[in-house]
């Protein structure tokens, strides 16, 4: 199966080492207002990692993606993404770091009167320098890998919730870039479709090693991530051995009361004994 094609690199990126963090919150809060939303919150994200960021309603985890991509300013702290403090950027310079950044949004905010290929396409077209013989091979590469190639031509309107779901990371994929941000990837969908996008975002992770921030209604997903890897060979997300668990690059994060009241991997989230984070998960 071919692999997504090379990201787009930013000229004036800072060098990073293997063990520097993709991205970093350091003490950052923001308030809406008058009303705090994130107080102090610090936590990083390590290359090749899936962070699950999880939480009630209104705890700010679709609020940490923003912050991420510099929509929005913190009202203190910093935060650093592949190396840059995006505090400090100017738009100009967001748009070029942006490029490493893929997002995935609940909706999949497609074009209706775009093709699916169109779709797909969109972000090379916008920004150009890429032939028509290029982009048309990405299309396909990023539509095979979602197994949605046969969709090539038709419309969103045409197409099920989950394929359009599908068709949306495919379009965040095509640049392979370097972060990708899902937000509630699953929300809506019934529990066969989810545990079809579920499997793709594994996939991504195991055969890409591409970081990502998730934010996540549904523990179900989060531990289905943590428990099962994906298998070349089967072309299928498998369960792994519990003992080949710890293994999984995959943390989780819960805010509460606009805090991180919870940052580790899924062994540590199952043995807590925060009663508010047994409640939560149980």
């Amino acid at each position: 199966m071919a692999a997504p094609p090379t990201a787009l690199e930013a000229a004036s990126r800072p060098a990073q080492s293997a063990s520097d963090p993709i991205v970093r919150f350091q003490d950052v809060s923001i308030a809406f207002e008058d009303k705090p939303l994130l107080d102090g919150i610090s936590f990083q994200l390590a290359r090749g990692e899936t962070k699950a960021l999880l939480g009630v309603a209104g705890s700010g985890k679709s609020t940490i993606l923003k912050l991420t991509l510099g929509l929005i300013k913190p009202d203190s702290g910093s935060i650093y993404v592949l190396g840059e403090d995006v505090t400090r950027m100017s738009e100009e310079q967001l748009f070029d770091l942006r490029r490493n950044i893929g997002i995935v949004f609940q909706e999949s905010a497609l074009f209706d009167s775009l093709t699916v290929r169109d779709n797909v396409a969109f972000r090379l077209m916008e920004e150009g320098g890429t032939s028509e013989e290029e982009i048309e091979r990405r299309v396909l590469e990023a539509l095979r890998f979602v197994e949605l190639e046969r969709t090539v031509n038709m419309f969103p309107a045409e197409l099920s919730g989950g394929m359009r779901r599908r068709v949306g990371i495919a379009r965040t994929i095509i640049t392979q870039p370097e972060v990708l941000l899902y937000d509630s990837p699953t929300g809506g969908l019934d529990p066969v479709t989810s545990n079809t996008i579920i499997e793709l975002i594994v996939k991504q992770r195991d055969l890409y090693k591409i970081s990502s921030l998730l934010v996540s209604h549904r523990l179900q997903d989060a531990f289905t991530m943590a428990t099962h890897y994906f298998d070349r060979k089967t072309n299928h997300m498998q369960p792994l051995p519990p003992e080949a668990r710890r293994e999984v690059p995959i943390t989780f994060l819960v805010l509460r009361d606009s805090k991180v009241i919870f940052d580790g991997d899924a062994h540590e989230l199952e043995h807590t004994r925060d009663e508010y984070i047994r409640e939560y998960i149980s």
